[in-house]
């Protein structure tokens, strides 16, 4: 059977994986009455919760007798290691935007390296429905973002479709017909995407993405670059440098059929397929015959900008609520997730029990975090730290991001004052239509940590920030940081609403009645820039006079909720944010007040 091989590249929020949700329907690959959850590629709790694409993930569709494998990437360039090795996979491109938004950083992203690994893209405008689309000035900033690219002659001559992923129907023409669905756009691959690029010899495959199956164990999804793979078949796993890591047999081999994956007799050159039965092999081996003696180069990962230390969790509360405390467990775990996901760099600090874990940026980190809690994990994590580098002079350089907000004109100015002290550039003002402002800036990607849930209370919930790594910049020196200072409790028990209800004038609480605090555990927000120590243990005195039921109902300010993106950010380099499966706590390194004190002396004889 021919095949195409196509990857689906837009912003996050543009209708991606719900376009593939339409191929699929139209397509034949589910049945009419049968029931299939509403964006069925993002299939992880994580994925539906936050709405975007994480991982990569594959499907296929069969149309007029020709296979079509689709590869739905994620849109955000926290995730951009997937990104890039995906795109090693496709010989072209949908680029999907969105009809009012238009190109994004993101879509700028993918674009890039799509344009650079030679793909020829198809742009589709969806949305086109939306009251205030403007599909011909975006036609006009996609060429411009093309353009600016680099792309050649022939990826600029692209052709254009417009339609709705929602409604499923796609054409040349902006107003229809919708009758024909998404028809158009899968004539327009057969007939635009080229044939997968077969080269002569024994089988070969680059490893894409490495899951692990209860079943199978091990499971690598590649491009069958050369030769063909049948089950039982003997291979050999080539590093990047040439060295063998394992020779074994493949148990399985896997293709992707709609929705499902379905065991296959022969994997042909070109066909995107998952092997299994090997142990070692891992995403940017060379899996091939033992007759293979040079591995296949595979495309260079992104640098990590943002790193944080995983520590074991040494509080009071500790293993409480998780079952997975001890550093070995949190070693295995993270480095499991490392061999599947390049774009992570895990380091074991000297002490053994803390990890150093790199990645692309904090929202990478914050998923990370959020997915070992819910396997059950405790840990305490540091404020995410920017990765810096020292050029050839010597000189600092840190990493500098591309930032675009869209906010309502009246807020505006706040974002701009905001932005300058965060040490950034703004580069452009434009109006982008219904009394909103597209504002551009070049800043620190240290300066933009935290900044996400400040934005959004600056404008009232009305701001969209995306951002972008651009380069690396000489140090732009001190940004000020959190102005607070916070309260500690300085006894371990079960937080008393009456004494918090006395310190409420010392600033507002972060934790509520009856919760469990200990010593060195932040409870609240001061008003003042230093941190406080306090009792929220104390009751009230009982008397004859004054008895236990009497005006016990006290009635506290609601507490300010911590989420975990929000606590990362917030806490400063002396504090830690522990996460178990029930709790996000926040607490200062040193939990004894005496500690922090020779600490605090320490630092400042420096």
């Amino acid at each position: 059977m021919a095949l195409r091989n196509i990857a689906i590249i837009a912003h996050v929020d543009h209708g991606k994986t719900t376009l593939v949700d339409e191929l699929l329907k139209q397509s034949g690959s589910f049945r009419e009455n049968q029931r299939v959850a509403e964006r069925v590629m993002d299939s992880n709790d994580l994925e539906k919760e936050r709405g975007i694409t994480i991982l990569a993930k594959a499907t296929s569709v069969e149309w007029k007798g020709v296979r079509v494998n689709i590869v739905d990437t994620p849109g955000h360039a926290d995730f951009g290691g997937e990104v890039e090795r995906i795109l090693s996979m496709v010989d072209g491109a949908i680029v999907l935007v969105d009809s009012s938004e238009g190109p994004m950083p993101q879509t700028k992203f993918v674009v890039g390296k799509a344009l650079k690994v030679g793909l020829r893209p198809i742009v589709a405008i969806n949305k086109i429905d939306r009251p205030d689309g403007r599909h011909e000035e975006v036609i006009n900033e996609v060429f411009d973002l093309f353009a600016n690219l680099d792309a050649t002659d022939e990826q600029l001559d692209f052709p254009i479709l417009y339609g709705s992923g929602r409604d499923g129907w796609m054409n040349v023409n902006p107003e229809g017909p919708k009758d024909e669905g998404l028809a158009p756009l899968l004539d327009l691959v057969l007939k635009h995407v080229p044939e997968p690029k077969v080269e002569e010899g024994p089988f070969r495959m680059i490893g894409t993405l490495l899951e692990a199956n209860p079943f199978l164990g091990r499971i690598i999804t590649g491009r069958v670059a050369s030769g063909s793979i049948k089950p039982n078949q003997a291979v050999k796993v080539l590093s990047q440098d040439g060295k063998t890591v394992e020779t074994g047999r493949i148990s399985k081999i896997l293709a992707f059929r709609g929705i499902e994956r379905q065991p296959i007799e022969e994997a042909v050159a070109g066909d995107i397929v998952a092997i299994a039965g090997l142990s070692k092999g891992t995403v940017a081996d060379t899996f091939c015959d033992p007759s293979v003696s040079e591995a296949m180069q595979a495309q260079p990962i992104d640098p990590p900008t943002v790193t944080m230390s995983f520590i074991v969790n040494d509080s009071p509360l500790a293993g409480t609520e998780g079952d997975k405390v001890t550093s070995r467990v949190i070693r295995d775990r993270l480095f499991k997730e490392a061999e599947g996901n390049v774009a992570l760099k895990i380091e074991e600090a000297e002490g053994k029990d803390s990890f150093y874990v790199s990645g692309r940026g904090e929202l990478q980190l914050a998923v990370l975090i959020e997915t070992m809690r819910r396997e059950g994990f405790e840990l305490a994590v540091s404020r995410p730290r920017v990765v810096m580098h020292k050029d050839e002079n010597g000189q600092t350089m840190e990493p500098i991001e591309e930032v675009v907000i869209d906010v309502d004109e009246e807020h505006s100015g706040i974002v701009v004052q905001k932005m300058s002290e965060r040490k950034a550039e703004m580069t452009e003002l434009r109006p982008s239509g219904g009394s909103r402002v597209r504002l551009k800036f070049l800043a620190p990607t240290r300066g933009l940590i935290g900044y996400q849930s400040e934005l959004l209370t600056d404008t009232r919930g009305t701001a969209i920030m995306n951002r972008l790594f651009n380069d690396y910049q000489p140090y732009k020196g001190e940004i000020t940081g959190r102005t607070n200072g916070v309260l500690l409790s300085n006894q371990s028990g079960e937080a008393v609403a009456y004494a918090m209800f006395n310190l409420e004038d010392r600033g507002p609480m972060i934790i509520e009645p009856g919760e469990k605090v200990y010593m060195g555990m932040i409870i609240g927000i001061h008003t003042r820039d230093n941190d406080l120590e306090v009792n929220v243990l104390k009751g009230k005195q009982l008397t004859n006079i004054r008895s236990a039921g009497k005006d016990e109902a006290v009635r506290l300010t609601p507490p300010i909720r911590m989420t975990l993106d929000r606590a990362l950010s917030w806490i400063q380099d002396d504090e830690l944010m522990e996460v178990t499966p029930k709790s996000i706590r926040l607490r200062k390194i040193y939990l004894d007040a005496n500690d922090r004190k020779r600490f605090d002396k320490s630092k400042a004889a420096l």
